[in-house]
Formats: structure tokens, sequence, C-alpha cells
């Protein structure tokens, strides 16, 4: 059996799960989450717990079945906890500010690059150095995450640009100057 997908999931309080078919729906304290589960698998609701059977012992359904259990228990930290990505922006003149419900990035180029919060991803900046990126879906808050970060990658010699916090980037070695 799969290590991870043997594994029941716990049900913290206020945590609703139901399964139509191949359709997960959680909801939380936090937002509520609906999930499309690869099909023959089955979520099975017992005693407090969510458990994943897989149908047989095929590679493909060996496979599916770590992911579905995965899937269902990042909704759950989700709903509950929240996901989060913190954003750096490094650079002489690079900052970041929140104008209502847009992300304002003055990153060098000509204009300022303005991105706008969704339903289902918010942006906070705490200081005009820092982005944090919130939301229920994990997939979605790293998507958001990326397109930020895709703004302004991080160049290898001075290294600015925007990074994840705790992002090492590997810097290179400039020109040197030619000998005659």
């Amino acid at each position: 059996m799969s290590r991870i997908g043997k594994k029941p999931i716990e049900l913290p309080g206020g945590v609703e799960v139901a399964v139509e078919g191949n359709i997960v729906t959680v909801k939380g304290p936090k937002g509520s989450l609906v999930q499309v589960i690869p099909t023959g698998m089955e979520v099975v609701i017992e005693a407090g717990q969510v458990v994943v059977k897989r149908p047989s012992e095929e590679k493909r359904d060996k496979a599916m079945h770590g992911l579905t259990r995965t899937l269902i228990n990042n909704m759950i930290i989700g709903v509950t906890e929240q996901w989060k990505k913190v954003l750096e922006v490094n650079g002489v003149g690079y900052r970041a500010a929140k104008q209502g419900n847009k992300l304002a990035l003055t990153v060098g180029k000509s204009h300022p690059v303005e991105l706008f919060d969704t339903d289902d991803v918010k942006i906070e900046v705490p200081d005009p150095n820092h982005i944090v990126v919130t939301g229920c879906d994990k997939q979605k808050v790293g998507a958001f995450a990326d397109l930020i970060k895709r703004q302004r990658p991080v160049e290898p010699y001075k290294g600015k640009g925007i990074r994840y916090e705790g992002e090492r980037v590997k810097k290179k070695e400039g020109k040197t100057g030619s000998k005659k």
C-alpha cells in the first residue's frame, strides 16, 4: 500500500467533508473547497477520520491513491489554517504597495505593475519589501505568488528582483577586465 495513501486524515472541529461520487466538498471556518478526485478512488468518512481506498493494485491506482489523499488533506488544511506564501522584493527603488484591492509593484519597469485580489486569494503588504499571499486553495495561492514573482525574476549578478522568503539565489561572478 501507499505509505501516504493509507494514512487516515483527522478531521478537526468545525470541518465538514461531503462526498458525492467523485466530488469531494470540504467546508470549514475559513471557506469551502470542491475537488474532483480520480475515478475509482473511494473516500470514506468514519469516526472523525477520512480514509481513501483504492480499487485495485494497478500502477495507475497506486499513483492516484496518495495523490487523492494529499489533495483532500490540503483542502482540510486550507479551510482551517489557510495557505500562505511570503515574497521578498529586493533592489534599489523596488517596492510593493497595496492600494485598495490591487497590488502595485514598482520593479524597474517604465510603469507600475498592477495585480488585483481575487475572491480566492488575498494579498497583504506589511512593508514595502514583503508581500504575503494567503488563501484556502494551495494551488491558487502558489500560482498567484508565482505570477507576482514573474513580474521581476531575480537576476543572478546583483540578486535584484522578487523571490520567495528564504529562497537562495546563486550569484554569478561579473565580468573581469581584459588583460593586455
